[in-house]
């Protein structure tokens, strides 16, 4: 039965819901709140994957300084030691039935929008608590069956200002500054938002600063092409918001997240308006 798959004192485990770099997930229900919630379990095999257990913790510091609808709570962090280290860790997380944006079924250009117009909400929420996300992509938007989202992974978060000492992020989203490794501010989740759109709206990856390489490991120069060069369909001004977002130099890109909500909100308000016309439209004819 799953009650033998994992037990967690204080917690029933229902079943696994997900693996990842050396963690499972599990659907639990916590016993004190009878909530049910995601359970991350952490295990140390390896020297790096310290670097897991960092991550892991940082989620659960961050997360407890958020408290956002669009942005998964943490509630419980728990650690097991052997020999002075940390062996296990274990972190009960607020649970969503729902899918990835990149497992997600294609989605309407409004409810694209709509999506967007909701992770941007929660990021501008992180941005005011003085913390940044630092790997918007379409693995870390939850979404479920009514179109409510949840950011989650919040493992790569960190201050405003901060100057990393590596490179992190995702090569097919990350900003030109994490990878130069300069300071990075609330415009860096700009660029990881504007180039996640880029994707659901087109299916392709905006060229970044880590290019993609041939079978041979030689790096291939890509045009950058706009999402409205891609499909004619997208709108003009659709597609200058993910451009604008996407601008290699920080200053050039939208000043903040309420900025980037602004203009997708005349942009849903615009397309809404144009459904109501044509189906009135249609009951005349």
């Amino acid at each position: 039965m799953a009650k033998n798959i994992l037990k967690v004192p204080g917690f029933d485990i229902i079943k696994r819901i997900g693996t990842g770099a050396r963690s499972t997930i599990y659907l639990a229900l916590d016993e004190h709140s009878e909530k049910e919630v995601a359970l991350k379990r952490v295990v140390y095999e390896k020297p790096q994957d310290a670097r897991i257990f960092e991550q892991c913790e940082v989620e659960f510091k961050v997360a407890q300084k958020i408290d956002h609808p669009y942005v998964r709570k943490c509630y419980k962090l728990r650690k097991t030691r052997h020999m002075f280290k940390t062996r296990e860790l274990i972190v009960s997380m607020e649970y969503l039935a729902g899918r990835t944006l990149e497992q997600s079924p294609t989605l309407s250009l409004v409810d694209v929008l709509l999506v967007f117009r909701m992770v941007a909400g929660g990021l501008n929420a992180m941005h005011q608590a003085g913390y940044i996300h630092c790997d918007i992509k379409p693995n870390n938007i939850l979404i479920n069956k009514s179109g409510l989202i949840k950011i989650i992974d919040l493992g790569q978060s960190c201050r405003s200002g901060t100057t990393k000492q590596r490179i992190q992020g995702t090569p097919d989203y990350i900003a030109p500054e994490q990878v130069k490794r300069k300071p990075l501010n609330p415009r860096t989740d700009v660029f990881n938002l504007g180039a996640t759109m880029y994707w659901a709206l087109t299916g392709h990856n905006i060229p970044t600063l880590i290019p993609k390489k041939d079978k041979f490991g030689f790096a291939v120069r890509q045009e950058r092409k706009t999402p409205s060069q891609i499909k004619p369909k997208i709108p003009e001004e659709v597609s200058k918001l993910v451009m604008d977002c996407c601008e290699d130099e920080p200053k050039d890109r939208p000043d903040n997240m309420m900025t980037v909500i602004s203009r997708l909100d005349i942009m849903i308000h615009n397309l809404l308006g144009d459904k109501i016309k044509n189906s009135k439209q249609c009951l005349k004819e």
